[in-house]
This record gives C-alpha cells, sequence and structure tokens, in this order.
C-alpha cells in the first residue's frame, strides 16, 4: 500500500470532530504552521483553480481546522490536502449525495463542529448546486462564512480586456443547438458583459453559434488553462474567434467572454472594403452596407459610400 493510500485511509477512518489539536496544522514551504481553533459554521472554501500557488493561507488556516471536509471528489481534493499537510477527513459531497449527505453536515453543525465545504476547483456554488446547502444550514440557524479566493469567472474577466462594470455570469449554455440558440437570444441585449464556461469539445461550435445569433463582430475573448503553465487568451470577434477554435478540441478548461452590445471590434477602411466586397458579391449595395455596419459598427451611411465607389470600380473594371 502507498504512502498516499494509507494517509487518504486514515484521514477517512478519523471520526468528525475527533481531530487532535496537533492536528490542526498545515505545511507551506516545508514549514509547518498551527492553525487557530474555528468557531462551529460553514465555511464556503475557495480553492486554486489550476496553480496550488494561489491558495490563501485563511484558506489554509480554515481546512486544517475543519472537523470535515465536504468535497466534490475525494481524489481532487486529495492532492490539495497532500501537498499542504491537512488532516482533516474528506466526504464527498456532490449533486448525486447530497440528499443523503446534507444531514451529516447539519448534524455535526448542530453539535459544534466546524465543517469546510470546497469545490474541484474555484470558489463553491459557482455553476454547481452547493447553494442548497447554505439554504439549509442558514435555515437550520447556523452560521455560513465565505473565505474567498480563486475563481476562473474573475480571473477570465480581468484578463479579458472587455468592460467589466455590469457582468452577468450564465455559467454552462445548453448543450442543443436549439435550447443554446434560444438562451443566447435571451442573454443577447443585456448590457452587460457575458461570461460562459465551456467544455473544450464545444467550444468551437458554441462560438459559432454565438457569432450567428449575436452578431460576428461583437467583441470577445476566450480563456484558457487559467493560472496553469500554458494559460492563453485569445481576443477579437465571435467570428474570427469562431474560427480560430474551429479545428480540434483544444485542452483545458475554457472561460467564454462576450463583450455588451454595441461593443463592436474596432474595424478600419481596409477592413470595411474586405468585407464590404464580399458582401457585395451576394447583395445589393444597401444591403450590403447594412450588413457590415451591424458586423463593424461603422457609420452605415460612409459604408454606403464606399461601396457605391467599389461597385463602381468593378463595372468600370478599374
Amino acid at each position: 500500500m502507498t504512502e498516499t493510500n494509507e494517509q487518504d485511509m486514515d484521514r477517512a477512518d478519523r471520526a468528525p470532530g475527533q481531530t487532535e489539536a496537533s492536528g490542526r496544522r498545515y505545511i507551506l514551504s516545508a514549514h509547518a504552521f498551527s492553525a487557530p481553533p474555528l468557531e462551529p459554521a460553514l465555511y464556503i472554501v475557495s480553492t486554486p483553480i489550476g496553480n496550488l500557488g494561489d491558495i490563501t493561507i485563511r484558506a489554509l488556516e480554515t481546512l486544517a481546522g475543519a472537523s470535515l471536509i465536504a468535497c466534490e471528489d475525494t481524489r481532487v481534493t486529495g492532492t490539495l490536502v497532500q501537498r499542504f499537510g491537512l488532516k482533516a477527513p474528506l466526504m464527498p459531497y456532490h449533486e448525486h449525495n447530497a440528499d443523503k449527505q446534507r444531514p451529516k453536515i447539519l448534524d455535526l453543525l448542530s453539535r459544534g463542529e466546524p465543517v469546510a465545504l470546497v469545490s474541484d476547483a474555484g470558489t463553491p456554488l459557482i455553476s454547481d448546486p452547493g447553494y442548497r446547502l447554505v439554504r439549509d444550514v442558514v435555515e437550520a440557524g447556523h452560521k455560513v462564512i465565505p473565505i474567498p479566493g480563486a475563481s476562473a469567472l474573475l480571473a477570465g474577466l480581468v484578463g479579458a480586456g472587455l468592460p467589466s462594470d455590469t457582468v452577468l455570469f450564465a455559467g454552462f449554455l445548453p448543450q442543443k443547438g436549439g435550447p443554446k440558440t434560444a438562451r443566447l437570444k435571451e442573454l443577447g441585449n443585456i448590457p452587460a458583459t457575458l461570461v460562459f464556461y465551456e467544455s473544450p469539445r464545444r467550444v468551437g461550435a458554441t462560438l459559432a453559434t454565438m457569432a450567428e445569433v449575436l452578431g460576428g463582430g461583437r467583441e470577445a475573448a476566450v480563456a484558457r488553462e487559467l493560472t496553469k503553465r500554458f494559460e492563453t487568451f485569445e481576443r477579437g470577434t465571435l467570428e474570427s474567434l469562431a474560427e480560430t477554435f474551429s479545428g480540434d478540441a483544444p485542452k483545458g478548461e475554457i472561460v467564454i467572454l462576450i463583450g455588451p452590445p454595441g461593443e463592436q471590434a474596432p474595424a478600419d477602411a481596409a477592413d470595411a472594403e474586405v468585407l464590404l466586397r464580399l458582401a457585395l458579391e451576394t447583395m445589393p449595395v444597401s444591403a450590403a452596407a447594412k450588413s457590415v455596419a451591424k458586423e463593424t459598427g461603422l457609420d452605415r451611411n460612409e459604408l454606403y459610400k464606399q461601396a457605391l465607389e467599389i461597385k463602381a470600380g468593378a463595372e468600370s473594371g478599374t
């Protein structure tokens, strides 16, 4: 049996609430630190979204002092607790077993024990069903204490270069085409930067649908592998990003951010001329100008004049 498996079994076998005082500690940079006792409460603890160096001291003190850590996947959280020498027992808590496990957590709280809730990565309750536990804990008269930290939503937002004064987090879109299109139409005119989580397998198709429904010229960004070694931000229009991600599925978790309506990527005269020439191949002058104006945000009247010049030049052979 490996040392890791022995440690996991030791944590699982230890009864919640019986963690000895010497177990309330964490290890950081090869140094052991004692964690102060915690008041009875449910602690919503943010954990790193990739780089374990993003853990906060307060999060470590909370996890070290908790009688129980409720987590989505004990294997994922097990990596975290092993890295920082934490001793609190782990209990799986996710959407498939929540109804069974929730009473156990409420019972611990009623006996004056501190309990920590974590997700696999980032801040719990962001795009997960943990809010039901918080609601029941509050209704039972217990305290809920958030321990803030990493969040893919915020990391993506601050690196995207899009307006951040008004933001709407929409989580995951429906997977099927019809419901996905309907949801995007509901969100499309909201005057805010829209933030979505998406699977790398679906990101190309989703961006193509976004470009079709919301307009290809709308500013957007795709953040990938946030806080990790190969973190990337791709910025551009929805149309250009759909093209960028039209090939093989990228690796890593994806955050898609879309600027508010009217936030079109700047277009210069050369861009407009290319778009107008393409549009004039299938449209009359007025319709071409209207289409390019919608895509670029440029003045429709000026585009109409430019389209007339292009058309006249084409007819004269110049």
